[in-house]
């Protein structure tokens, strides 16, 4: 993609972000230059326009598609008269409005202090929403040498007392994310030790993965055209056309540019992604750039360490092609249901290739042979039981005694479980265990 269009095709896209915060957009401004102004960023001519269209439209905020320092950040502030974010900034608005769990508060939060900590530098007594009042001070003072001349007073007190706060906030953020994960990995243990697959959905924001999601599990998870509407991790079991179960995660959705300082903000939903035996790459078939947004899915994928994971990739959005794209799609191969190896194409919102999507999760996801057993269970073992009933099927069960008698197809690692257990009656697999 050309640079300039890769640049509106980023602007479009700062839109739509803004938007998912809550923004009315009275307009947009493109420039494109060789280099960034290290001052201003885009050089005091494009600032005066960029003034001049804020104050016609009477907009009391500017935002930026590039990452400002916090230099420019001030600069641009102070020669606008506007409050100046960033795309950084921006994200992390969103993540804050769309964070429900504990964890993914505390994680955006942290993502917040960390942001604003280098930018309180000469914000002086101006600073007032973590400190409160500096108190005294004065320009005397006593001690601290040659160094601290002209940078004596209230203003440089009241600095300090902001960024002691938000360090000894940050170290509480960190104590209490820590503590978290490790009742999410207690979680993630239990869970192993029933052997289901796992699956994780990852894409590019606004690739329809909350929708598919909801169509492999009849889930009713929040399905928005806003970015980023999902951020928690959302886990539910789906059952695969060979009887099997896994369990499927949806995942936040990936965008470009995205600071490796904010992937801590994604930590609770991509640590899913970096368990998944099988990871489904969503994307919006429909935009005329996935290619390069996919791209952008799999860099990030290969930071997390993830991109020789096994991948299948999921096409959506089929219903919103003309009949001359999807026969060029079939033509090229994507359509064909006879492979096992290329995309799928689906429909998450009309739920065409849902079916197909599944023989082939079924297909790319490790074989666990599903075996034919008798089994004698005493009735006290109600949770072995419905594991049998939920990973298995149940052929016949009548009780006798103090015992529940039971023929019933199992996976082969749920049967070396039961075979352990003394659970199988001898000489009726249908299949060596060993």
């Amino acid at each position: 993609m050309p640079a300039g269009e890769q640049g509106r095709t980023s602007l479009a896209e700062l839109v739509e972000l803004a938007k998912s915060a809550g923004a009315e957009i009275a307009g947009t401004v493109f420039q494109v230059r060789d280099s960034a102004d290290s001052a201003t960023l885009v050089g005091r001519g494009k600032l005066d326009e960029i003034r001049a269209e804020a104050n016609a439209h009477q907009a009391p905020l500017i935002i930026f598609d590039s990452n400002l320092s916090p230099v420019q950040q001030r600069n641009i502030e102070e020669l606008t008269d506007r409050r100046v974010i960033d795309r950084t900034q921006l994200i992390l608005d969103i993540f804050a409005r769309h964070a429900r769990s504990r964890e993914g508060q505390l994680q955006v939060e942290l993502a917040q202090l960390n942001y604003m900590l280098p930018r309180l530098t000469g914000k002086g007594t101006a600073m007032s929403r973590l400190g409160g009042k500096s108190g005294g001070g004065g320009a005397g003072g006593t001690g601290g040498g040659a160094g601290r001349i002209g940078v004596r007073g209230p203003g440089e007190k009241k600095l300090e007392t902001d960024r002691r706060r938000i360090r000894d906030r940050v170290g509480k953020i960190k104590t209490g994310i820590d503590d978290l994960r490790k009742q999410r990995a207690l979680r993630r243990e239990a869970r192993k030790a029933v052997p289901l697959g796992t699956i994780a959905l990852v894409g590019y924001t606004n690739a329809g993965k909350s929708t598919l999601f909801n169509a492999l599990s009849r889930a009713e998870v929040l399905v928005s055209s806003g970015m980023f509407a999902t951020l928690d991790p959302t886990i539910r079991a789906v059952r695969l056309p060979s009887n099997r179960r896994v369990l499927i995660s949806d995942t936040v959705g990936f965008i470009r540019d995205l600071p490796k300082s904010l992937l801590t903000a994604f930590r609770a939903t991509l640590e899913e992604v970096q368990e998944a035996a099988l990871i489904l790459h969503v994307s919006d078939i429909s935009n005329p750039h996935h290619d390069e947004l996919d791209d952008e899915v799999h860099k990030i994928l290969a930071e997390l360490g993830v991109a020789d994971r096994p991948i299948l990739r999921v096409l959506n959005k089929v219903d919103q092609l003309s009949a001359e794209q999807r026969e060029t799609l079939n033509g090229n191969g994507s359509g064909s249901t006879k492979q096992n190896d290329g995309p799928v194409l689906v429909s998450a919102l009309t739920g065409e290739g849902i079916e197909e999507l599944l023989r082939r999760i079924d297909v790319a996801l490790p074989i666990d042979p599903v075996v034919a057993l008798s089994l004698r269970l005493p009735l006290a073992q109600g949770r072995t039981l419905a594991l049998i009933h939920a990973l298995g099927r149940v052929l016949r069960s009548e009780v006798e005694d103090e015992d529940m008698l039971l023929d019933a197809e199992v996976p082969v690692s749920i049967a070396r479980r039961l075979r352990l257990n003394d659970y199988v009656v001898e000489g009726t697999s249908k299949l060596a265990l060993t």
